[in-house]
């Protein structure tokens, strides 16, 4: 049998490759194989050979809001930094899924459109972003989004409409079907320049003053219980600067992990866990990762 390489030689795929290179927590051991598509054409491709040969498939976008074990992972890790275009119609954008979700707010701002404020500082990909129906301050992709397009597991394109698409808190039915996300299309309403700089401004000053952007990290590590904040229960739980090997409980916002130079994906899941079963002993609440873990199965 061929390999990728040998059967797609025209495509960026390469074997081996440390994933912790490409994480926002710096940590995650080999893939066995990693392919970047420039074009939803070369990723269809790719995904039909790979189902026909059982590889299994892992879809990345900026690597931000997860974190790898050191065993890696097993068959083919798809990057979608590469699909990364965006363009405004109307009061329309639409993304392709490895676009920073930052770059689209910028430019629904450049284009006097409003409902994309929130998203100003979040370190994800546009994919991401629908995938777990991402938010902050108030704002969230479902309140937002009017389409996404897909490639489904066998290869096929499609197109959801938002309300296909099951949203809740931090879900989205993409996260069942395993469809990946190419591309989505935000509505948004004309507003004033001005005024959606200064929310943009606003929004990035809070994030600089409360979270720990000088230490790779996964982001937010738990969802919200539903009546508690689960930053405050961590940091009332005295949890606040603990650590296991070089992953810590960030001081400046107990609800992020950092790494503090040299941490493993097992420091980052051992501190989760801990952090996890103290809380429950001292408050009987469970915390529920928001960040995905990924390791061979």
């Amino acid at each position: 049998m061929k390999t990728l390489i040998e059967m797609f030689p025209n495509y960026n795929i390469q074997a081996n490759v440390k994933l912790g290179n490409y994480t926002n927590t710096r940590v995650g051991g080999p893939a066995d194989w990693c392919f970047w598509p420039k074009t939803q054409t070369e990723l269809k491709a790719v995904v039909q050979y790979a189902n026909e040969q059982d590889l299994p498939i892992t879809v990345l976008g900026n690597a931000s809001n997860l974190v790898i074990t050191e065993d890696g992972l097993a068959g083919l890790v798809i990057f979608l930094t590469e699909m990364k275009q965006i363009k405004a119609t109307g009061n329309k954008i639409v993304a392709e899924a490895g676009a920073w979700i930052i770059e689209t707010a910028q430019m629904a701002y450049e284009y006097a459109l409003t409902g994309l404020e929130w998203a100003a500082g979040i370190p994800g990909s546009v994919g991401g972003a629908v995938f777990m129906n991402a938010g902050a301050y108030g704002g969230q992709i479902d309140q937002v989004l009017e389409s996404t397009d897909v490639i489904t597991i066998d290869g096929q394109f499609k197109t959801y409409s938002a309300a296909e698409l099951s949203f809740g808190y931090r879900h989205s039915l993409i996260q069942d079907t395993g469809d990946i996300i190419v591309s989505a299309t935000f509505a948004l309403k004309p507003g004033k320049r001005i005024i959606i700089g200064a929310e943009m401004a606003d929004y990035n000053e809070r994030r600089a003053q409360k979270q720990p952007l000088e230490f790779p990290s996964c982001g937010s590590v738990f969802k919200r219980p539903t009546g508690y904040f689960a930053g405050k229960l961590i940091m009332d739980a005295g949890l606040q600067g603990c650590r296991i090997g070089d992953a810590q409980v960030s001081t400046k916002h107990a609800g992020f992990i950092v790494n503090r130079g040299h941490a493993t994906g097992s420091d980052y899941v051992n501190l989760i866990q801990h952090v996890q079963e103290v809380v429950y002993q001292t408050f009987m609440v469970h915390l529920e990762t928001e960040v995905r873990i990924l390791g061979r199965k």
